[in-house]
């Protein structure tokens, strides 16, 4: 904001609108929204919009993922903290000057964390939402495929890949108008649903996996503990070695998949 207006009374009337509105951290996210405001019009716009129910970080336009700023637009999905799990397996497994593929990648925070952790990577990356991959786009200096799952990626790139990552949908469709607004009214729901019992995409990247990794080859896809069990099977019945790991501070799990 302007010099001028950021003044203690500022921040309080904001924290104190966006606390009636429910915001459990009313005085950072009054900071945040100050320091993005350019104006206060424009500052006013965005506590409304937060008012309204909009994830923060479509608000403030981005999100802190692995420690790293990382745009996120209106309509797209927010990266999650318990994601950084997923990050961390996928270095763990990652050899050197590896060429990885971000599947589902939203706004690209996961290769964006990759790239950050090991510049020696070689990337590309690919959403079914056309929205989300100009975002990708915006944050990554690497390739952007649109479109669904391995589809447009070019044929040469087959048997290319050290290792796969993919965030996948995976909330169980019955289970989508129970999640909270933020996700359920602010996100694309191609970002969320994952079918009857949340791992048809799932399923269908490890059914195709085996086309796209190099031998000994990784694949990493997060899902839930209570999904664990079926999503090692679905990468099983792939042909895939499955194991599975978990964080329970941050309440993430990650299957590995390994080709022979």
């Amino acid at each position: 904001m302007e010099p001028s207006q950021p003044t203690a009374d500022v921040a309080d009337a904001v924290a104190a609108r966006l606390r009636s509105a429910g915001c459990v951290f009313a005085e950072d996210e009054a900071a945040m929204l100050i320091e993005a405001a350019s104006s206060t019009g424009e500052l006013d716009r965005m506590v409304a919009q937060r008012v309204a129910g909009a994830p923060l970080e479509q608000v403030v336009g981005w999100a802190e993922f692995c420690g790293l700023r990382i745009a996120v637009e209106p309509g797209v999905f927010v990266p999650r903290r318990r994601t950084e799990f997923l990050v961390e397996q996928a270095i763990g497994v990652l050899p050197p000057k590896a060429v990885v593929l971000d599947l589902c990648c939203g706004a690209g925070a996961i290769g964006v964390a990759l790239l950050s952790r090991r510049p020696g990577v070689s990337l590309c990356a690919a959403d079914v939402d056309p929205v989300a991959a100009a975002c990708a786009r915006r944050n990554l200096d690497a390739p952007v495929y649109d479109g669904d799952l391995y589809g447009p990626l070019p044929a040469r790139l087959r048997g290319a890949f050290d290792v796969i990552v993919a965030n996948v949908p995976y909330v169980p469709s019955a289970d989508v108008p129970y999640l909270p607004s933020e996700a359920r009214d602010h996100e694309p729901l191609t970002s969320l649903d994952g079918g009857a019992d949340g791992l048809d995409v799932l399923r269908r990247v490890a059914a195709e996996a085996p086309l796209w990794l190099r031998s000994c080859g990784h694949l990493l896809i997060e899902t839930s503990e209570r999904q664990a069990a079926a999503a090692v099977q679905a990468f099983q019945s792939s042909g895939l070695h499955a194991r599975t790991v978990t964080d329970d501070e941050r309440g993430a799990t990650v299957v590995i998949g390994t080709v022979d």
